[in-house]
């Protein structure tokens, strides 16, 4: 092979970029799955010992590893960046479109179409489109070659939208939007209030501290610090998090998983056509509009992605541990960490097929 048939840097081994954590995620949460399984048939009264010490309807143990999710997810948000987000308003407007109003409702309407004999799976995962990504899509985008910059804004304004929205937007999908399109909705008991107190707490408290850490920390110790050796040390923090939860969750449902497997199958069906839906629309709307490929990746990425933790956090503080809607939850990162592994590769063969030239990158910016 000459030196001009290699292949681009930035297309060779995508997988041994990412760290050994991320790298084998899907398989760190089948163990986890299994050790959740093998958990509950040994300890029948495991459920009892979870609710002797609770944090409003969420056991002690579960609260903790669902902060323990948040935290260091929200710590790596740059918020001084939010001021540099009106100065690309275009790519904004289109990725809050993309995020608030196109996802959640392509998730309805796969949830319903999918799982429309099935409610608590069903429920689950309008959940999971209403939580917008705010961590992966970083790994994602730097794999990518995308515009870092730009991604750190979006995850930023998806941060406090998330804040702001996240329990209006359930209650419209779950309750009011339903009711309008005359859907079956009466095994669902949930209030606006519910969903709003559980994501003031698991995404409030985690969002004070994240933003706290990082204040405190670029002060006294400089961002370069902060960025390069603090945040590496608290980040596998949260994948310890999301498999202490996946193990108690598997093993409280283990009965329900085992005696209908094929559940599972189901809600990763929705979840997989979800994931090229978003991905594949936003990337060829990018196009039209003459996004260059880096802002569009971006963008792109941003919309495809979902923030799972405080979707298996919300499920499971409304609805339980037990719930068909926690176990919706769970099954997501398991299915998104391949799939956008995938769209990875397909961004970067899109980089030198159809952005084919320097030249070509040039014109579509000037169209912005």
């Amino acid at each position: 092979m000459t030196a001009t048939d290699q292949p681009p840097v930035d297309e060779v081994d995508v997988l041994h970029r990412l760290s050994l954590l991320d790298r084998f995620l899907p398989a760190w949460i089948g163990v986890a799955m299994v050790l959740g399984l093998l958990l509950g048939a040994a300890i029948p009264q495991l459920d009892d010992w979870l609710d002797s010490v609770k944090v409003g309807t969420v056991s002690l143990p579960i609260a903790i590893g669902l902060l323990l999710m948040m935290y260091p997810v929200l710590a790596k948000v740059r918020y001084r960046r939010l001021d540099e987000a009106m100065g690309d308003r275009r790519s904004i407007t289109v990725s809050l479109v993309l995020n608030w109003v196109v996802g959640p409702a392509v998730m309805f309407a796969l949830a319903w179409l999918f799982l429309s004999d099935l409610p608590e799976y069903r429920t689950g995962l309008i959940i999971v489109g209403l939580a917008r990504c705010i961590a992966m899509v970083l790994i994602w985008n730097d794999l990518a070659c995308g515009d870092r910059e730009l991604a750190a804004v979006l995850v930023a304004v998806n941060s406090l939208f998330q804040i702001a929205f996240f329990s209006v937007l359930g209650w419209f999908y779950l309750e009011l939007l339903p009711g309008w399109l005359g859907l079956d909705t009466e095994a669902l008991d949930v209030s606006m209030w519910e969903i709003a107190k559980v994501v003031l707490v698991f995404l409030g408290i985690p969002l004070a501290a994240g933003f706290l850490t990082r204040l405190i920390g670029e002060r006294t110790k400089g961002t370069e610090w902060y960025e390069e050796r603090f945040l590496p040390r608290i980040g596998p923090v949260a994948l310890y998090g999301l498999l202490f939860t996946i193990v108690v969750l598997f093993a409280l449902q283990g009965d329900k998983i085992t005696s209908e497997p094929w559940d599972v199958v189901r809600i990763a069906l929705p979840l997989l056509a979800y994931f090229a839906i978003m991905w594949f629309g936003s990337f060829f709307l990018g196009l039209r509009l003459g996004f260059p490929y880096e802002r569009n990746t971006s963008i792109a990425f941003t919309a495809a992605g979902n923030n799972f933790e405080l979707a298996i956090a919300v499920s499971i503080g409304v609805f339980g541990v037990t719930s068909g809607e926690a176990l919706a939850g769970v099954v997501g990162p398991l299915i998104e960490v391949p799939v956008l592994v995938g769209l990875v590769y397909v961004a970067l063969w899109a980089r030198h097929h159809v952005y084919r030239t320097p030249e070509r990158s040039h014109r579509l910016e000037e169209r912005t």
